[in-house]
C-alpha cells in the first residue's frame, strides 16, 4: 500500500517523505538519549535508596529531589 502510494507521487516526493520520517525518528532518539543522560544521577540515587530501604515511595522522592536539583543548577558551558 505504501509502495503504491510512493509510485503514484513519484520517487523524489517519496524520498522527501522518507527523509522527513527518518529525521523525526532520529530527533526523537537523540532527545530520548539526552534525557536519559540527564537523569542518570537521579536514577543512580533512586536505585541506591531502593536497594537500601526497599521502599518505592522513598526511591521516587529521592529521584524527584535529585532531578529537581539537577534542573535548578546553572548550566556549564
Amino acid at each position: 500500500m505504501i509502495l503504491s502510494l510512493v509510485n503514484q507521487i513519484g520517487p523524489l516526493a517519496g524520498f522527501i517523505w522518507l527523509f522527513l520520517i527518518f529525521l523525526l525518528i532520529g530527533s526523537i532518539i537523540i532527545w530520548f538519549v539526552g534525557a536519559l543522560l540527564f537523569f542518570i544521577p537521579a536514577i543512580i540515587v533512586a536505585a541506591i535508596v531502593y536497594y537500601l530501604t526497599g521502599n518505592d515511595t522513598m526511591a521516587g522522592l529521592a529521584f524527584l529531589l535529585i532531578a529537581l536539583a539537577s534542573l535548578t543548577q546553572p548550566r556549564r558551558r
